[in-house]
């Protein structure tokens, strides 16, 4: 994840740097998610040594850490990005409005309602379904893996609007 002092610097550069720099942390935000995912298929790996009473939580807390991580980076990019957005002339902030949209509006729930299953029955409907089909002890992995659907759709969104942006540039 860029330091601080990328952002710090910003000032004084062009609107080049920044969409770079957010697009550098975009691509941080989509490791660290893809790491939960290698994590959790790793599993198997301990499954001869775990019981799966030990195992299955320890996969959804992987699910729950990535989550959490990928979230708090979202939010580290907007703090960042909200007061240089401000100091950039009207002909730059136009070009930048696409990422400052989807900054603006995602993500449109706080962590505690994605994990509060009462607020999401659809997706606590699906992941109930899905535990029936293999185990009922894999509903909390199938509600997370649910979570990190959301995350990756909302650095996606954020990844779109930084080409868009890239490609009015021509960077």
């Amino acid at each position: 994840m860029s330091n601080s002092s990328d952002y710090q610097d910003l000032d004084r550069t062009s609107i080049y740097t920044l969409v770079s720099t957010i697009d550098h942390d975009v691509e941080h935000g989509e490791d660290i998610l893809m790491l939960g995912y290698g994590l959790v298929l790793m599993a198997p790996l301990f499954a001869p040594i775990s019981p799966p009473h030990i195992l299955l939580p320890a996969m959804a807390l992987c699910f729950v850490v990535s989550v959490c991580w990928a979230r708090f980076n979202f939010y580290k990019i907007q703090k960042y990005v909200t007061p240089l957005q401000r100091q950039l002339p009207g002909y730059q902030l136009d070009k930048f409005k696409p990422i400052a949209d989807v900054l603006a509006t995602h993500p449109a729930y706080t962590l505690s309602d994605g994990f509060n299953p009462l607020k999401n029955l659809l997706r606590t409907g699906k992941s109930f379904l899905g535990s029936l089909m293999i185990n009922p002890f894999w509903m909390p992995i199938f509600y997370m893996l649910g979570l990190q659907f959301a995350e990756e759709k909302h650095l996606q969104l954020l990844n779109r609007a930084v080409i868009q942006v890239e490609q009015q540039l021509k960077i």
